[in-house]
């Protein structure tokens, strides 16, 4: 059996990105892939290094004679407050579908269903905190027009161009394929109008594509951005410059923790007055024996025995600590959930309001990813032909970022149902007396059912009043309960 080494399978050769001619392409459509290949290689390298600190693949930066050689080399990675900073945030932000209007619902469901989107966005959604934006690309399945794809795309693994007069993307492309060596192979060029499906020809450098027409005056790409800025439109990542210095500071203070703790893990020693020649060269074997002892010298002398005391690890982990409070000072999350226990354990009220400050950001971007998401969809429903005004109130659903008791939810949709009935059987008020959005279609067709129950039951019930005498008797010599089918 062939094992194969899949390490570093995400990696891409960047030196593969120069193309100089694509047979098929326009000039000038040639000159946009080209601007959008020089953004994708310049952008790379800090793509990469955000995707390793977020995976815990960063290697150890120390002082060079802080700690021996060895153990330099053996310091492995051991702190995950990247992952941690990317996930806590990610973790508030569950899609659980869209609210559309009636003469649209079936076909936004039957979209969402067709690209798992209750589970693909979430994956858009921890890219975009990685590495600052994600992307979203529609298109019509060239082996099945009826069926749109929203597929969603990593920054690492695209670059787009923004179009600031419209606010909106001007130019995107996204890498599909690599060989084994990171060379790219083939990538999909998005520019208003149409779709290029570029390929490597076989056995040679050159470039070929396909065009697919859109007929869309702009491309089919949505970014997913965190924190967007009117001089960084495609945002900034979580995993900032302050995050990874934090974390190499951190390593840093492990690694010196540990090799102080290495360096008296055994007894420390001197004898003084003693000839090296009356120690055994096996040191580990005299320490751990159970009687030792040394002559006097020739003069009466005895050698006199005092022993180092052990080392505190108080500074190393008082300093730990001080670096878990800056993280959480930078990423807002409760310095408990770093790993490190406070003295005096937070308050309630505390411990609430810490992840007050997550939540609120998690509100914010919820919000504009629900317009990211309102926008991708309105373009699979355009490539269905409907029109925009159809699906003009259509959005996105979230799940609420702050936890809330069964008691309290209970006694908030009380209290509303109260003085408003009709909130009662709303959608917002189910939601908001706690149910998800497939409970709550759950719900709608079981009152549909029952519904229908009770209107044939009443039908029934007329057909009965309105039958005539000899109906009845007959009725009732037969046995039956009603007028026959």
């Amino acid at each position: 059996m062939v094992l194969v080494d899949h390490s570093q399978d995400s990696y891409l050769a960047v030196e593969s990105a120069n193309i100089r001619h694509v047979d098929g392409m326009p000039d000038d459509h040639l000159a946009t892939v080209r601007e959008l290949m020089k953004t994708w290689r310049k952008r790379y390298p800090k793509n990469l290094v955000r995707s390793l600190y977020y995976q815990s693949h960063y290697k150890y930066k120390g002082i060079s004679y802080s700690i021996p050689d060895s153990m330099r080399d053996m310091a492995k990675p051991m702190i995950g407050w990247c992952n941690k900073s990317v996930r806590a945030l990610a973790d508030l932000s569950v899609f659980e579908g869209f609210d559309a209007p009636e003469g649209v619902a079936g076909m936004v469901d039957g979209i969402v269903e067709d690209n798992e989107l209750d589970v693909e966005v979430s994956q858009a959604i921890v890219s975009c905190y990685t590495h600052g934006c994600s992307f979203i690309t529609v298109y019509a399945d060239p082996d099945d027009p009826e069926r749109i794809l929203m597929i969603p795309r990593s920054a690492d693994w695209s670059a787009a161009l923004w179009d600031r007069r419209r606010r909106r993307i001007s130019a995107a492309l996204t890498i599909t394929d690599k060989d084994r060596d990171g060379r790219i192979i083939s990538f999909q060029a998005w520019l208003p109008g149409v779709v290029y499906e570029v390929e490597r020809k076989a056995g040679s450098a050159a470039w070929r594509c396909e065009p697919i027409p859109t007929y869309l005056d702009r491309p089919s790409v949505v970014p997913f951005v965190f924190d967007a800025q009117l001089n960084r439109p495609f945002g900034s990542s979580r995993v900032s410059r302050t995050l990874m210095a934090l974390t190499d500071f951190g390593l840093r203070t492990m690694v010196r923790m540990e090799a102080t703790a290495e360096f008296y893990s055994a007894p420390r020693i001197w004898f003084l007055g003693a000839n090296r020649n009356q120690f055994s060269a096996d040191t580990w074997s005299s320490i751990v024996s159970v009687i030792n002892g040394l002559p006097s010298d020739k003069n009466g002398n005895k050698p006199t025995m005092q022993q180092l005391q052990q080392a505190s690890m108080q500074p190393h982990s008082e300093m730990l600590r001080t670096i878990a409070l800056m993280v959480s000072a930078e990423t807002d999350i409760p310095v408990n959930d770093l790993g490190i226990t406070m003295d005096n354990p937070a308050s309630a009220e505390a411990m609430a309001e810490a992840e007050r400050k997550l939540s609120r950001t998690a509100d914010r971007q919820n919000r504009r990813f629900g317009r990211a998401l309102k926008d991708a969809m309105g373009l699979a429903l355009t490539y269905k032909n409907v029109d925009p005004q159809e699906w003009d109130g259509l959005r996105a659903i979230w799940s609420p970022t702050r936890e809330t008791s069964d008691a309290a939810r209970a006694d908030y949709y009380a209290k509303i149902a109260g003085v408003n009935p009709n909130f009662a059987d709303s959608d917002i008020g189910l939601m908001k007396a706690g149910l998800s959005v497939d409970e709550i279609k759950a719900q709608r067709e079981y009152e549909r059912d029952k519904r229908a129950e009770q209107a044939v039951d009443q039908l029934r019930a007329q057909l009965r009043v309105n039958a005539s005498p000899e109906e009845e008797r007959t009725d009732a010599g037969t046995g039956e309960g009603g007028p026959a089918a």
